[in-house]
């Protein structure tokens, strides 16, 4: 079977025929981000049974995270990695707070901060951050608010989906509608998922092959393997693991499809590449085996487990991170947009708090450490969890909170605060806190630090933003009862 698409070999007669020579020096980035992929589900991170070379390949070309962070569902995480701030700490319409992030058009994206030094930004795939739309036409809902597209937050070009795809195994029609958009216009009112992987893909090598003269940042945010999956005929009945694998295994290949096009442009040295995902697994009764694994963590997608939030991460720069690194040093999706903008140059925005650090440093080598020392698991609003380098503590609550909106059907009873060992206990499996007195209080205290500053479900911190007039989170008491 022969995967060399027509975008493929357009960019590489391009690369011969024009042999440009770059004279400025501002890298690319790249992010590729997965939906509901699990810790476990790639080659590299131990899977037996899904095929992932181009992943492995680039983990092999870089540094492999194995403490790495996003948040426990989705538009929360997609907010989180492009404002550099924990959610709850970002500004939506209304001053609302909702369950999935709204994003206030006041908010300031990497996008933003990039386009100050003469970037050009994509994002193809998946936004959700615009709340509900034209996607549940038949709901009785309204068009998106185009203050709140991609286009209104700093992105000069965007082909993609404006929400999820659904929430049942199969895919739906009559109860969700996946929309396809290029910029403001919407050009499919139901799209075809089994043709979207490769899509995106085409479109994200399109847009290198228009950029390559410049400084650019490509946000190619896939929407598999959220339910309800789709895979070409190329990769159907591929996989061992059936359909969830066959969907990893597209997405293997349009790793390795960018890959592949940034090395024809000769742009491969001056690119940064980063591969994520949203979230953990999306694993319920009613999904079967269409979810992911997150093993060998506890918890998957909505919890606050390490499975819920901690993912693959893969960061690959060529002549740039040293190759074939494997580091435990805590880092996030938080972390993104203040590395670009240090690489960049970029001032990063002075009237508002950024929660995201600079890795620069450790990844190029430069430092021993990781500068993140500490890291807040949320559900909602609700702050369940936190660690530093070795330790995580996780706080007491009732099962199924009703402040954790439909979170909470996936959250469990913690009757006594919980110490875990990081180093050795992965998989949370022991606790420790009666022996470790001392490691608990001081936690404690870091947590009390960081409901001061960012809140809780029953309180706002002093360093959250809203930029409407009226209430501040005027919802809150109907969250909280």
């Amino acid at each position: 079977m022969c995967l060399l698409n027509m975008t493929r070999l357009r960019a590489l007669a391009l690369a011969f025929l024009c042999a440009p020579c770059f004279a400025q020096e501002l890298p690319n980035f790249v992010v590729i981000f997965a939906d509901d992929l699990g810790y476990g589900d790639l080659g590299c991170y131990g899977n037996r049974h899904i095929r992932t070379p181009n992943l492995d390949r680039m983990a092999a070309e870089g540094i492999r995270l194995t403490s790495f962070y996003s948040q426990n569902v989705c538009g929360p995480s997609r907010a989180a990695l492009l404002t550099g701030c924990y959610p709850i700490r970002v500004g939506e319409p209304g001053n609302t707070k909702g369950a999935h992030t709204i994003l206030h058009p006041e908010e300031q994206t990497v996008a933003e901060v990039l386009a100050m030094k003469g970037y050009v930004s994509g994002l193809v795939g998946k936004w959700h951050l615009a709340g509900a739309g034209a996607h549940q036409r038949g709901r009785g809902t309204g068009p998106y608010k185009s203050e709140l597209v991609p286009n209104r937050h700093g992105f000069d070009y965007f082909f993609g989906t404006p929400s999820h795809n659904g929430v049942t195994r199969e895919v739906d029609q009559s109860s969700w509608k996946t929309e396809l958009m290029r910029n403001d216009e919407v050009l499919e009112s139901s799209t075809d998922l089994n043709l979207i992987t490769r899509r995106y893909t085409d479109e994200a090598i399109r847009f290198i092959e228009t950029n390559r003269e410049k400084p650019f940042f490509l946000y190619l945010a896939h929407t598999m393997p959220h339910v309800s999956l789709g895979a070409s005929d190329n990769f159907r009945g591929r996989s061992s693991r059936g359909l969830y694998g066959d969907v990893i295994e597209e997405l293997d290949w349009s790793v390795g499809e960018v890959l592949s096009a940034l090395r024809d442009l000769g742009i491969d040295e001056r690119t940064l590449v980063v591969f994520t995902s949203d979230n953990g697994p999306w694993i319920e009764s009613h999904l079967g085996d269409h979810g992911g694994s997150a093993s060998p963590l506890r918890g998957f997608k909505m919890t606050t487990w390490e499975g819920g939030l901690r993912v693959p991460g893969i960061v690959r720069w060529p002549g740039k991170i040293r190759a074939g690194q494997v580091s435990d040093q805590l880092a996030s999706t938080l972390d993104l947009l203040p590395t670009f903008a240090s690489l960049a140059g970029a001032p990063l925005p002075r009237d508002r708090a950024i929660d995201g650090l600079d890795l620069w440093p450790w990844l190029a080598g430069q430092a021993d450490r990781s500068p993140r020392e500490d890291f807040l698991y949320f559900a909602f609003t609700h702050l369940q969890a936190v660690r530093d380098r070795r330790w995580k503590l996780v706080f007491k609550r009732p099962a199924d909170p009703a402040w954790t909106s439909w979170y909470g059907r996936m959250i469990d009873e913690v009757r006594a605060a919980e110490l875990y060992d990081m180093r050795f206990d992965w998989g949370e499996s022991r606790n420790v806190a009666e022996q470790n007195a001392d490691i608990v209080a001081r936690l404690m205290e870091l947590a009390d630090r960081a409901r001061a500053d960012l809140g809780d479900y029953d309180r706002i911190g002093r360093a959250v933003r809203f930029f409407d007039p009226g209430p501040s989170r005027p919802d809150m008491d109907a969250w909280r009862n």
